[in-house]
C-alpha cells in the first residue's frame, strides 16, 4: 500500500494500521489453517504467505522419540506469540491466519514432532508468565536470551535477529543509532529494546559523556510506536530490525531504517525452565535447520542472511 505525500497525518496513520496488519486483541487461540496460497504478488517480506509451510513435512523419528509420553498422548503443542509484529509474527489480511517466520517455525516444529499445533495470540510482555504457569508449551517470538530470562526459561537458538532504529523518511533530524541522546524513542512494553538496549545506549552514548539521556517512551505495540513517529510525537522507534524494514517497505517515503543496526544476535525458542519438552523441541529445531524448509521459511520473509547452523541451548546475550 502506497501513501501519497499529500495525505494528512490521520490518513497516513490509518493506512499504517492496515499495512502493519495489526491483529485483534482478543487473545483467543488461533488454529493453523489449511494449505493456501501466497498473496500479495511479491516475494520476501512484502508477500503475504498464507500457505502452511509444514504440509508434507514428515516427523523426525529422533525428535519424536524424545517427546514426553503425556505430550505424545495428547497429540498437540500450544505456542504463544504476539501477532502484531510483521514480518516475523502477524495476522494475514483475513484477520484469521497467523503468518510470518515465527508461525512458520512453530508449524514446522509441530510437524517434526508429529503433533498438531495451537497458536495463541498473547501480548509479548505476558508470554513468560504464561509459560511459567503452564498455559503454553513454548514460544517462538524472536525472544533474545538474557540472564534474567534464562533463570526461568529454557531457550533454544533458531535464527538471528537484530535491533534497529526507524526515523521519518529523509531523517530530518539527522539521527544515527548512536546519536539519540535527548530524543524521544519509542519502544514496546517488555521488549529487549525497552529492557536492555535503550538503557545501555543511553548510558554508553549519552550520560557517561555528560549528554542528556535517551527518553524512552514505552508503548503497547510497534504499530502504536510508528503511528506516533508519523505524528511527530516520537523522534525515533527502536524495535526489531526486520519488522522496521518491513514497515518501511510497506510505506514508501514514510520511514527509513538507520544503518548499521544497533545489534545483531541470535534469538531463541523458549519453554518453561527444565521443561520435559525441551530436548524434543531442540531436536526438532535442529531437524528444521538441516531441512530445505528452513531456507524456504527464511527466504519468503526476507531473512535470507539470518539463518544459523546449530540449534544450541541459548547463552545470555545481555
Amino acid at each position: 500500500m502506497r501513501i501519497r505525500r499529500h495525505l494528512s497525518v490521520p490518513m497516513v496513520m490509518a493506512a499504517l494500521a492496515l499495512a502493519l496488519a495489526a491483529c485483534g486483541a482478543s487473545g483467543t487461540p488461533q488454529n493453523v489453517g489449511a494449505k493456501g496460497t501466497a498473496q500479495g504478488g511479491g516475494s520476501g517480506a512484502s508477500a503475504e504467505h498464507t500457505d502452511d509451510i509444514s504440509v508434507g513435512v514428515k516427523p523426525d523419528a529422533k525428535a519424536v522419540k524424545l517427546l514426553p509420553a503425556a505430550v505424545k498422548a495428547e497429540g498437540k503443542l500450544s505456542v504463544a506469540m504476539d501477532l502484531t509484529s510483521p514480518p516475523t509474527t502477524f495476522m494475514a489480511s483475513d484477520n484469521k491466519t497467523p503468518i510470518g517466520f515465527n508461525p512458520d517455525m512453530a508449524r514446522l516444529i509441530a510437524a517434526k514432532l508429529g503433533l498438531k499445533l495451537q497458536i495463541n495470540n498473547v501480548k509479548f510482555d505476558t508470554i513468560i508468565t504464561g509459560l511459567q504457569a503452564g498455559r503454553y508449551d513454548f514460544t517462538a517470538s524472536t525472544m533474545g536470551a538474557t540472564k534474567d530470562r534464562l533463570k526461568v526459561l529454557d531457550m533454544v537458538d533458531y535464527f538471528k535477529a537484530g535491533t534497529g532504529v526507524s526515523v521519518p523518511y529523509g531523517n530530518p533530524q539527522k539521527l544515527g543509532t548512536h546519536t539519540l541522546c535527548g530524543h524521544r524513542v519509542g519502544v514496546t512494553s517488555g521488549s529487549t529494546q525497552e529492557l536492555q538496549w535503550v538503557p545501555l545506549l543511553s548510558k554508553q552514548d549519552c550520560t557517561s559523556k555528560g549528554k542528556p539521556a535517551i527518553e524512552a517512551v514505552t508503548l503497547p505495540s510497534v504499530n502504536d510506536a510508528l503511528t506516533q513517529l508519523v505524528s511527530k510525537r516520537l523522534d525515533a522507534v527502536m524495535y526489531d530490525f526486520t519488522a522496521l524494514g518491513w514497515a518501511a517497505e510497506q510505506q514508501p517515503k514514510t520511514f527509513e531504517v538507520l544503518k548499521p543496526m544497533v545489534t545483531a544476535k541470535t534469538v531463541a525458542v523458549a519453554l518453561k525452565k527444565d521443561s520435559p519438552l525441551t530436548p524434543a523441541v531442540q531436536a526438532a529445531v535442529q531437524s528444521i535447520i538441516d531441512s530445505p524448509e528452513y531456507a524456504e521459511a527464511l527466504g519468503r520473509w526476507g531473512f535470507d542472511d539470518l539463518g544459523i547452523k546449530t540449534a544450541a541451548m541459548a547463552v545470555p546475550q545481555d
